[in-house]
């Protein structure tokens, strides 16, 4: 495998798609009350660049953090990670965490000058400061001694960063001001990509029991795992009719419900479910189905 393809291997493209329904959502939601701002569809462009290497970031550190500490071995039933297999040292993939680490904290500074100028100096530091945990909480999710993804404590950090923070904060970049119904979508988009966590981790539960890894799956064992998998979900899908519904919109923007039905036949599959390998496939449609419901939510708020 040449080294480009390592690379992007390692960015693990198919979870990328998640990490930005977020912003989409949150957009979307902005659209009615902040669409003619003067760098609206630049403030979108950076927001997306910023997310796509925030995750990007957090690939390689899950891919190092793991690789060091032995959690990815041959027990593992998911691909292969790049440390793990030997296709990239450990040294190149720290750089690989730095040069990112770096490129996101530049796009971070542009969004937060095209949304905030120079006439909001606290404003401007605080969402500095929020692209530093960012960065933070993306490496410390395996990496190091305190690595909170094996404290499980993973689902959370994942609720508030690819919920709240990517959705009520995109939302904030464009009118400097929050409406309390935000909330709901950005809880709905923050339940949907735990979901993704939670499947990786029902799908790993034996091998990271093994390891001392103890995500809130092995703490809640399989069938726990399960009940807490239906409830996100359909909670998330819950919150998305009911900000539709605040909203006013006619019957017909309520097309987006469609895009529920491969979250049901994704829930019966979970319930049918004895072979953990086999939720590897899940993760995948989880992530698209994540996506594809905020891009028809987000048609639905605009047009």
């Amino acid at each position: 495998m040449s080294k480009i393809k390592t690379w992007v291997s390692a960015a693990r493209l198919r979870t990328l798609p998640l990490s930005i329904s977020g912003i989409i959502v949150g957009t979307a939601c902005a659209f009615p009350y902040y669409g003619n701002h003067a760098n609206f569809y630049l403030i979108f462009f950076f927001a997306i660049l910023t997310t796509l290497l925030f995750q990007i970031l957090s690939n390689f550190a899950n891919d190092y953090g793991d690789g060091v500490k032995g959690t990815d071995n041959e027990n593992r039933i998911g691909p292969q990670r790049a440390l793990q297999s030997g296709l990239l040292t450990k040294e190149a993939l720290k750089s690989g965490i730095i040069v990112t680490a770096g490129l996101s904290l530049v796009s971070a500074m542009i969004l937060i000058y095209l949304a905030f100028g120079k006439d909001h100096f606290l404003t401007s530091l605080f969402f500095f400061v929020l692209g530093i945990s960012c960065v933070a909480a993306a490496i410390k999710y395996t990496v190091g001694q305190s690595a909170y993804g094996y404290r499980g404590l993973g689902d959370l950090f994942v609720f508030i960063f690819f919920g709240l923070v990517s959705v009520m904060g995109c939302f904030y970049l464009y009118g400097q001001t929050l409406t309390p119904w935000i909330i709901l979508p950005a809880v709905a988009v923050g339940n949907l990509s735990i979901a993704v966590l939670n499947i990786n981790n029902m799908r790993d539960l034996d091998a990271d029991k093994m390891v001392g890894k103890n995500t809130l799956a092995v703490k809640l064992g399989r069938q726990k795992a399960k009940y807490y998998h239906y409830c996100i979900i359909g909670f998330a899908l819950l919150a998305f009719v009911i900000y539709a519904i605040h909203s006013a919109k006619p019957w017909y923007n309520f097309a987006f419900v469609l895009g529920y039905i491969p979250f049901v036949k994704h829930l019966i599959y979970v319930k049918n479910n004895t072979s953990p390998k086999e939720l590897d496939t899940q993760m995948k449609i989880v992530a698209l189905s994540t996506f594809l419901v905020s891009v028809l939510f987000s048609l639905a708020l605009i047009l």
